[in-house]
């Protein structure tokens, strides 16, 4: 690899809604002190996760596994009904960092069940997101991973069906199952725009434009990561041999041997300083430069829960 050079994908790294759930837990440890509960892992990054352990974050699956007067936070990937009712029973101090695009989404189907919809969702099985999604309601809601699903929906009714999506997945992949969605029931509510989240879309674009010009790309996300993997998959599909690594001591000399290009981008919940870390293992490696692609800017930023405010502290 001696001699190569490293291409940026833009953007990369942490989006809105992670940049909001990180911070809901870092000021709650600030203003209340540790411990803090977390249900489920905030976002799907283990440098993340472990940081913010140290700090004081207890994660948990269970609310019975939280102290009575606890301050819980709920994950980026949002709850179920059934959840939010325990902790309110339970009577947790609780905010709320699910990310506003999800929640955008349960609101859709809050409202479309009061008018008789049903639901066919496109998500992976057993994703906290696709659970706190599907739990929004007792029933009604059908879950589809791939086209061949589709043909054993068996919804009550077909006139009032309605379409929603895990906000991290492949477009490609979600467009090719909303398709055979529609095929078989002509008359399927789309949602009114795109359930696939900004930065899952924007990220995938860069991919896209980026895999032509390299020789191999590299994808900084841990294994739990819906879009870390989607970004890694977009890149294979093209041709062009992929990688995620979960830090800078996964990388394997054997995957850039040769290469005189290394693509490098990151999922929406790896930190930057980890990106920095797999620039300096590349560098040992060989690479002499590190260039920046163009791509589209985000501005996008989410406002904290009441209470977490910078005035409130």
């Amino acid at each position: 690899m001696t001699g190569s050079e490293i291409l940026l994908a833009e953007p990369r790294g942490f989006c809105a809604g992670v940049d909001r759930a990180i911070e809901i837990v870092e000021r709650a440890l600030d203003k209340f002190g540790a411990p803090i509960y977390v249900r489920h892992e905030i976002v799907h990054n283990t440098f993340v996760v472990n940081d913010l352990k140290a700090k004081g974050a207890i994660f948990i699956e269970e609310l019975s596994d939280v102290p009575p007067g606890s301050t819980l936070i709920f994950s980026a990937h949002g709850v179920s009904k059934a959840v939010q009712i325990e902790a309110d029973a339970r009577g947790f101090q609780v905010f709320d960092a699910t990310c506003p695009l999800v929640t955008k989404v349960h609101v859709e189907v809050a409202k479309l069940h009061k008018e008789g919809f049903e639901f066919i969702m496109i998500g992976h099985k057993g994703h906290p997101e696709v659970e706190g999604t599907m739990g929004q309601l007792e029933s009604g809601i059908h879950l589809v991973e791939d086209v061949a699903d589709v043909a054993d929906v068996q919804p009550h009714q077909t006139a009032k069906l309605a379409l929603v999506t895990q906000t991290t997945l492949s477009m490609d992949d979600a467009s090719e199952i909303a398709a055979a969605v529609k095929a078989r029931f002509p008359m399927v509510r789309e949602p009114k725009q795109q359930d696939i989240c900004y930065a899952t879309q924007n990220r995938q674009d860069a991919i896209k434009v980026m895999s032509p010009q390299v020789d191999v790309v590299i994808v900084v996300g841990s294994p739990t990561s819906s879009n870390s993997n989607r970004l890694r998959e977009v890149a294979q599909k093209l041709g062009t041999a992929s990688y995620m690594v979960d830090s800078a001591e996964e990388l394997q000399p054997e995957w850039i041997e040769g290469r005189s290009r290394v693509g490098l981008t990151a999922g929406a919940s790896a930190p930057d300083v980890l990106v920095q870390a797999v620039i300096t293992r590349l560098r040992e490696l060989g690479a002499v430069s590190v260039r920046k692609m163009d791509g589209v800017v985000e501005t996008m930023k989410f406002p904290l829960p009441k209470g977490l405010k910078a005035d409130a502290s």
